[in-house]
């Protein structure tokens, strides 16, 4: 095999990876995309078998700002959601709050002596 073969199969290959990114791109937008009806995503999916070439260049023409708003709004959601765990996360009491709140319910009669030396050790330790 010559040097212009192999470099003409790399850059085939690099192509058809490109290629298949972009099919997975879209198809990940169909499923994604709550305004488009069954029938239409059955479309779109048909015919990205039938003729993929033509209709992924067609779909990237015809919805392509949709689809970046579409990753946009997912990345959104996706860092607001991550945003409010760590919130709650980061919301839990501190040893001086467990402790305290320990202490009322030993008051209240709750809970016995050694189960709030056991919280108090716990709440020490963490």
């Amino acid at each position: 095999m010559s040097f212009w073969e192999s470099m003409w199969s790399i850059i085939v290959a690099f192509f058809f990876v490109a290629y298949l990114i972009l099919l997975f791109q879209i198809l990940a937008d169909l499923f994604r995309d709550r305004e488009l009806g069954g029938f239409a995503k059955a479309a779109w999916i048909f015919f990205l078998f039938v003729a993929p070439f033509i209709t992924a260049l067609v779909y990237i023409v015809a919805r392509g700002g949709g689809m970046a708003a579409r990753s946009e709004a997912r990345a959104r959601e996706e860092a607001e959601a991550t945003d409010s765990y760590v919130r709650r996360i980061a919301a839990t009491a501190s040893p001086a709050q467990q402790i305290e709140s320990a202490r009322s319910l030993l008051a209240d009669g709750s809970i016995t002596e050694s189960e709030f030396d056991r919280l108090k050790s716990m709440a020490l330790s963490a």
